[in-house]
């Protein structure tokens, strides 16, 4: 009799304890999901040092600063590598512009230089990967010409395979438009083909691209069109599931729509949406654009008017509906990245050293400033490490 009592009096105990272990679980937060952020900006003329590091809390929407990640001059894109062990710099710096390979120490939240090299054009503005993550393609504004560098097994950047020069008929606009300006790159989803968003040419270009040489040779058809005469693309992006194409110009604040045969490379005109509202007057340059991972919203940024546009996609047709216009607590939004998650929009104001983040209503793509990270120093870019 004891025996059995004894026993179950340690059934009755080990339950107990087992309640109190499912209640502390519960009582306790979620892990936390964080992420590091490198933000690059604009050297010249200002205080900063280079590329900074942040921590963002996806949990609550919120960035903490890590420190100077590298300091490395006029790093005004960003991007890392696939693989989560380098990142490249564009070194926007005119006649001495490079490009910088990085490899990253998560741990320490730093970025230590592997190599750099001649951006071979003056004002890298955008930098890319092919598909395969053995080359990174780097577009220059000023001189108009694109650059294929090899990305070497230890993440260092080998010579170039490519340096090819825009080339069409120029844009009316004679103060912007006096000259090719890539200002955008990216290969397709099947490495067959690379598209240019030049602003000078009133064009994307679309270039064959051969990934077991890095070499480039134009498209026929080698011009995107239709594009109206004065628009100035400076970046566009694909749905998620490649059939749609979209190019925002800087120039007249528009976002072009596309239906893309990937099979082809050549694309359906869908028609144009403005990013502007119809009483708006004053200066205003279209800057970044992206598409939720979910393909429900496209986002693009208004420096001027200050603001993210936000538009539904129709998800059998491609098309944009206007779903409207929200502040970015600051100027300039040069560029903005959405987070791993897709909670959040950061939104970097370059002139008001800034960097506002906003979450994202996943049912109509609204925005709601969460936090706000001052003293940045000319944000002008922002990638997430995987």
């Amino acid at each position: 009799m004891k025996t059995t009592r004894r026993f179950f009096l340690f059934l009755a105990f080990s339950a107990s304890l087992a309640i109190l272990a499912l209640a502390g679980a519960a009582g306790r937060p979620a892990p936390s999901h964080s992420y590091l952020a490198f933000v690059g900006t604009y050297t010249s003329k200002t205080d900063s040092k280079g590329i900074y590091a942040y921590e963002f809390d996806a949990d609550v929407g919120k960035l903490l600063l890590k420190g100077v990640a590298a300091a490395t001059p006029d790093p005004s894109f960003v991007v890392i590598h696939p693989n989560g062990k380098y990142a490249y710099a564009a070194n926007e710096a005119g006649k001495k512009s490079m490009v910088t390979a990085f490899a990253i120490d998560s741990k320490s939240a730093t970025l230590t230089q592997l190599n750099q090299l001649p951006a071979l054009g003056e004002d890298p503005c955008h930098l890319s990967f092919d598909k395969t993550g053995n080359y990174l393609f780097a577009a220059n504004y000023t001189t108009g010409n694109i650059v294929v560098f090899p990305i070497l097994p230890d993440g260092r950047l080998g010579e170039h395979t490519a340096n090819v020069k825009d080339a069409g008929t120029l844009g009316p606009n004679r103060q912007r438009q006096g000259a090719p300006h890539a200002h955008w790159i990216q290969a397709s989803s099947d490495n067959r083909f690379v598209f240019v968003a030049d602003l000078g040419l009133d064009a994307v270009l679309i270039y064959r691209f051969d990934s077991s040489k890095g070499a480039l040779t134009p498209n026929k058809p080698f011009f995107l069109r239709p594009l109206s005469a004065g628009q100035g693309p400076r970046h566009a992006a694909f749905s998620p599931d490649g059939q749609h194409f979209y190019v925002l110009s800087e120039l007249d604040s528009t976002v072009t729509e596309f239906a893309y045969a990937p099979d082809h490379g050549v694309f359906g005109y869908l028609g144009v949406v403005p990013m502007l509202p119809p009483d708006f007057q004053g200066r205003n340059d279209a800057a970044e654009i992206a598409i939720h991972p979910n393909g429900k919203f496209l986002y693009a940024s208004n420096r001027g008017h200050d603001t993210i546009a936000v538009f539904a996609v129709d998800p059998s047709r491609g098309m944009l509906r206007a779903a409207g216009e929200f502040p970015t607590g600051g100027k300039e939004p040069r560029h903005f990245a959405i987070d791993p998650t897709g909670h959040f929009l950061l939104a970097e104001n370059q002139l008001s050293n800034s960097i506002v983040v906003f979450r994202i209503d996943p049912a109509t793509g609204a925005l709601t400033q969460v936090s706000k990270t001052d003293d940045v120093p000319s944000p002008v870019c922002l990638a997430f490490l995987p």
